[in-house]
């Protein structure tokens, strides 16, 4: 890959769209992936990086009964995890548990612990509390928002709040705010829509057409990274969302997901249908009194690129930065490629 690649490759055996991390284990750099196979029986791999840096290793291989297209890791519990998933035309999510593994490298089967089930639309992805240990769930279909109460013991979920976005929009996925875990991001066809959990109502929104994905900065409290289909990357001050405070370029094709750092400021990786992945350096101008006569000329302009990753062969739709080593992040490609990489050669130097 470009800029001197040392990047370390796992193939899945089918085609896959998400991966995640597995903060939970503080011991390992281990990653969480689904596959997407139509006609074959779906796996889970649990894969974690040798000690020594050099190989990526799978510790589990799971069978799952439908092709995967959400996959989210407990912050608190490496063994927890949930997944979106779809048989022909319907649509179901779940909370799972993998079994003790006593050293064997596959198991019987996963063990279900909850089935987000109230849902009567297609769900789109599920959102674990941000930290620490908690029993909150979020839920996302395309016109509604839930918030559930997760009782591991009991192996039951339980709706505590349920609000509709309205028949005019088409929700697609979201974010936990790190910072203020009662608001949520929401993203549309039209918008990105501001939630606060409390009421379950929407407080603001910021409309761009065709929002990809969204997160949160980790660092910075306040900034909001989103990625347009076909306008790139945009950094957002929700104190005020008039304009976004930088732009970045994105892709050459549909820019898909972005992911912020969870240690260093403003290094943003980003993916997409070009076959690429992009390590961005987004200092936003920090003005925040952007006004509403401001000129998008005003704002940050530059093209902060530190390293295209470009060697892929299909579209990159998965992301996942590791939070026990954060100059480590893994990237999965739609034919099934998982590829690690450090951005150490690239982190600027003080």
């Amino acid at each position: 890959m470009q800029g001197g690649s040392t990047g370390i490759g796992y193939g899945l055996k089918y085609q896959a769209r998400c991966i995640s991390d597995v903060k939970a284990d503080t011991d390992h750099t281990s990653f969480l992936t689904g596959t997407l196979s139509l006609k074959e029986e779906n796996e889970v791999h649990l894969i974690r990086l040798s000690s020594g840096g050099t190989e990526l290793i799978c510790e589990g291989l799971f069978s799952h009964p439908n092709e995967i297209w959400d996959l989210a890791s407990c912050p608190f519990d490496q063994r927890l995890f949930s997944t979106v998933f779809s048989s022909g035309e319907t649509y179901g999510a779940a909370v799972w548990q993998i079994p003790e593994l006593y050293g064997q490298l596959s198991s019987p089967q996963l063990e279900s612990v909850a089935s987000l089930d109230a849902h009567t639309c297609k769900i789109r992805c599920v959102l674990w509390w941000p930290t620490g240990r908690h029993d909150k769930l979020v839920s996302i279909d395309e016109q509604n928002l839930f918030l559930w109460s997760l009782d591991t013991s009991k192996k039951s979920a339980q709706v505590q709040s349920q609000e509709s976005a309205g028949m005019l929009h088409y929700l697609s996925g979201g974010a936990w705010d790190p910072h203020d875990f009662n608001n949520v991001c929401l993203t549309c066809d039209s918008s990105v829509q501001l939630w606060d959990l409390r009421t379950m109502k929407k407080t603001d929104s910021i409309d761009h057409a065709h929002v990809r994905n969204v997160d949160y900065d980790m660092k910075k409290r306040y900034m909001l990274v989103t990625a347009e289909e076909e306008s790139g990357i945009h950094i957002w001050d929700l104190r005020n969302l008039k304009f976004p405070v930088a732009d970045l370029p994105g892709h050459s094709h549909w820019t898909w997901t972005v992911r912020c750092n969870p240690m260093y400021e403003d290094l943003i990786l980003s993916a997409g249908t070009d076959s690429a992945v992009n390590l961005w350096l987004a200092s936003p101008s920090g003005d925040d009194s952007t006004s509403d006569s401001a000129s998008l000329e005003s704002r940050t302009r530059t093209e902060p690129l530190l390293n295209s990753y470009n060697d892929y062969e299909d579209s990159v739709y998965g992301l996942a930065w590791s939070s026990r080593e954060p100059w480590i992040f893994a990237s999965l490609s739609y034919d099934g490629s998982v590829v690690v990489e450090s951005i150490k050669p690239h982190l600027p130097r003080k």
